[in-house]
């Protein structure tokens, strides 16, 4: 990291590298496919549209499937905008000041599709709104959704607030075209950079740093109550809270090191986002995983202590039945193998994290569907009379299709944000604010 005498003396061809660029081919490309998934996902819904629910693997028993899965995993990531930006920001930490964007952006298109994708579980998004005409203050489902929508506010605002000088700066630059002007023009036509605009900018930053915590911590722990209040075999647990947030910071930190390194590479910002980044947020992966695997073992021993023949059926089928192919390489590559690579300080250069940060998203993924499905298929009452498909739960094409489109979409937003708006806070850099000397 450079110091602020440093900063102040920046290369100018670095400082329009933070400048809105336009995508090149590979860029391009990478939009097109996101957006085939996006569209062959819509098909796939308006089919489940058509047909219902009868078009998905979902039966009496598995009632939950993937939809369940991905809306837990979307809110899970979108915890690292409360990590990154107002966790280490009231601690103090600087070192993390020009991953702050990159985290919210992240925060804000993982609980918008955390949203979207709830209301694909549904069925029929028409009696959304049933949730607040007729909602009980009683359900937790009801708490989702106030604390979801409440985050989403939260986070928008914590984006936008930081963005304000940027906008100026940029529009400043010249550099812009007419339409992307317009857009610059009417989010930040107010902002004149006065010392008092950016005091108020400051205390209302500080502010919602405070505010988002008890709401990002809530968010995950009222989801885990949708679960532990069912009194079912793998859901029956007041560890669930704690269970839920720690394996949300875990996988949104991982989330941030996969896209700093992808952005790194694709702007060639080695200036801003240096090796020491990778550093430091590798032995934040650490601590988060050793959290979260203590979680795990806590939640899992406990039952095999108690050996309950409803948890005894769960357990099996998770450590030696049908599930345990996908669970055992879960806890090792998304918990045990960060904790092994990183702790060696050549485990935490760049691309060594790039590989760790995409194992810890993609476990974290499948261990949502592992919460999910292996409970609702052990039920206290056992199943009889009922079709054999009714045992099992494998996704069908449609609901592949849609959590695909999903997924998608998520990345769609970030990178149209990063096509459309500094993806760094300029006004931090140039300033020297936030910003670590080299040596410290």
């Amino acid at each position: 990291m450079k110091s602020s005498a440093d900063l102040q003396a920046i290369p100018q061809h670095e400082l329009d590298k933070l400048m809105p660029q336009p995508f090149g081919k590979r860029g391009m490309w990478w939009v097109i496919v996101l957006s085939a998934v996006c569209v062959v996902g819509i098909v796939a819904y308006v089919r489940q549209l058509m047909y219902g629910l009868s078009v998905t693997g979902l039966r009496d028993y598995a009632s939950w499937g993937i939809y369940i899965s991905n809306f837990v995993f979307f809110v899970a990531v979108s915890l690292v905008g409360s990590l990154i930006t107002a966790i280490l920001r009231i601690s103090n930490v600087t070192w993390s000041a020009p991953l702050t964007r990159i985290a919210e952006i992240i925060a804000v298109s993982s609980i918008v599709f955390a949203s979207v994708i709830i209301v694909v579980d549904m069925g029929r998004p028409e009696r959304f709104m049933n949730l607040f005409i007729y909602g009980r203050l009683q359900s937790p489902i009801l708490w989702d959704v106030i604390v979801i929508t409440t985050y989403m506010a939260l986070s928008v605002l914590l984006l936008y607030f930081p963005l304000l000088p940027d906008l100026a700066i940029v529009l400043k630059s010249g550099k812009l075209k007419r339409r992307l002007r317009k857009l610059y023009e009417f989010l930040g036509t107010f902002w004149i950079g006065t010392p008092e605009q950016h005091r108020i900018k400051e205390k209302a930053i500080n502010l919602l740093s405070i505010i988002i915590i008890p709401v990002a911590l809530a968010i995950h722990t009222v989801t885990s109550w949708l679960f532990a209040t069912t009194y079912r075999p793998g859901w029956d647990s007041t560890n669930f809270g704690a269970y839920f947030v720690s394996g949300a910071f875990l996988v949104g930190a991982g989330a941030v090191v996969v896209a700093m390194y992808a952005i790194r590479r694709a702007y060639s910002l080695e200036f801003f986002i240096t090796e020491r980044h990778f550093d430091r947020m590798g032995k934040l992966l650490v601590m988060l995983s050793l959290l979260y695997l203590y979680f795990n073992i806590n939640e899992y021993l406990v039952p095999v202590f108690k050996m309950k023949k409803s948890e005894a059926e769960h357990l099996s089928s998770l450590f030696t039945g049908e599930f345990s192919l996908i669970f055992w390489p879960v806890i090792f590559i998304s918990m045990v193998l960060p904790v092994i690579v990183l702790l060696f300080p050549a485990g935490r250069r760049p691309l060594p994290m790039f590989v760790i940060g995409i194992l810890v998203v993609v476990g974290a993924w499948f261990k949502r569907f592992l919460i999910v499905t292996p409970t609702l298929l052990h039920p206290f009452l056992p199943m009889t009379d009922v079709p054999e498909s009714y045992k099992h739960y494998f996704p069908t094409w449609e609901e592949w299709a849609i959590t695909m489109g999903s997924l998608a979409g998520a990345l769609l937003i970030v990178t149209m944000f990063i096509r459309l708006f500094p993806i760094l806070p300029i006004d931090d850099i140039i300033k020297g604010e936030g910003y670590e000397k080299e040596s410290a």
